[in-house]
């Protein structure tokens, strides 16, 4: 076994130079906890704002000056190749994947994590690059829609930001609850987006998709790059603005609509959720692959020695699904 494993340190809040490789002791897995051999690790959106310390108000949970875990990087997949005292559901190479949350430090070659934390096994018909992203855009979209919007059969959905991790995830699975789904991207994402499933494909650079005639039952800003104020004459009356990008306007919209029965603006921290509520939730997801109603979209893979220049090109905003490093 190595003596050592290799991680991606951030130090400060700033942009991708922050990162910087280390290498520490490997750790022995404490009781209850399992040793990891990391294959691939999703590098994501949230983990830029997250490296960046943005919006600014999340440096209470992230750290005040400086993030406080000081790794990067929250999913991952791999193998179990060591196990800690009281450990009953893994045994020794069992192919897992998982979450790390605000612990992080999915971006490195080994982790240790708890038994009972964000884990699963990984089935044989999944590769570890698909598996590292499942626990980012899939489920974030599978919570926001399944359990925020309760998205209903026959409803229609919009979906802004469809060619990402999150909206290429939302178009299947909104598709798989029996929705008609519009999407908005560039027009180069059309015909991906058409692929996936999506009943209309809007390009943002040519027509406002919050200013047609049709109305939703649900918009889904993916990105955060609309409000709740700029989507209501899109809502129909019982219609649900969600997003997974908090700021303190939607925080603003959320109590202002709350204890209303109309048009209202919703927000959940996924990543927050329980443990159980996750492997919950991933069993549902690999469920719907095991159909053939899902497949995450890959975009690229970098080493994980070229963590800086992933981080760089997700911040492109041009990435088309999810982006690993392995």
């Amino acid at each position: 076994m190595d003596a050592t494993f290799t991680a991606w340190d951030v130090t400060r809040y700033g942009g991708p130079d922050v990162l910087s490789p280390v290498s520490r002791p490997l750790p022995h897995p404490a009781p209850r906890e399992v040793l990891i051999r990391i294959r691939a690790s999703a590098v994501t959106r949230a983990d830029g704002l997250m490296r960046a310390g943005h919006p600014k108000f999340a440096r209470v949970f992230l750290g005040l000056t400086r993030p406080r875990a000081g790794l990067s990087g929250t999913c991952f997949a791999g193998d179990v190749i060591a196990l800690g005292e009281g450990v009953t559901r893994f045994a020794v190479g069992d192919a897992v994947f998982g979450e790390a949350g605000l612990l992080f430090g999915a971006n490195a070659s080994h982790i240790c994590f708890d038994q009972d934390g964000s884990l699963v096994k990984k089935p044989q018909s999944v590769s570890y690059d698909e598996a590292a992203t499942l626990c980012d855009g899939a489920l974030t979209s599978w919570h926001f829609l399944t359990r925020i919007a309760r998205l209903q059969p026959g409803e229609r959905v919009l979906i802004l930001g469809g060619s990402g991790s999150l909206g290429t995830a939302a178009i299947q699975f909104a598709k798989a609850l029996g929705a008609r789904v519009t999407a908005s991207a560039s027009a180069r994402n059309a015909e991906l987006l058409t692929s996936l499933g999506a009943d209309q494909v809007v390009d943002y650079a040519c027509e406002d998709p919050l200013k047609r005639t049709e109305t939703y039952d649900v918009i889904f800003d993916t990105l955060g790059v609309s409000s709740f104020g700029a989507a209501r004459s899109a809502l129909t009356r019982h219609g649900r603005f969600i997003c997974p990008v908090l700021g303190f306007r939607l925080l603003r919209d959320m109590v202002l609509t709350g204890w209303t029965r109309g048009k209202t603006a919703r927000f959940a921290a996924a990543g927050l959720a329980t443990p159980a509520v996750h492997r919950e939730e991933l069993s549902d997801i690999l469920a719907l692959m095991a159909n053939d109603h899902f497949a995450p979209v890959m975009d690229r893979t970098y080493p994980l020695a070229d963590l800086v220049e992933a981080h760089r090109y997700v911040e492109t905003g041009r990435k088309r699904g999810n982006v690993v490093v392995v």
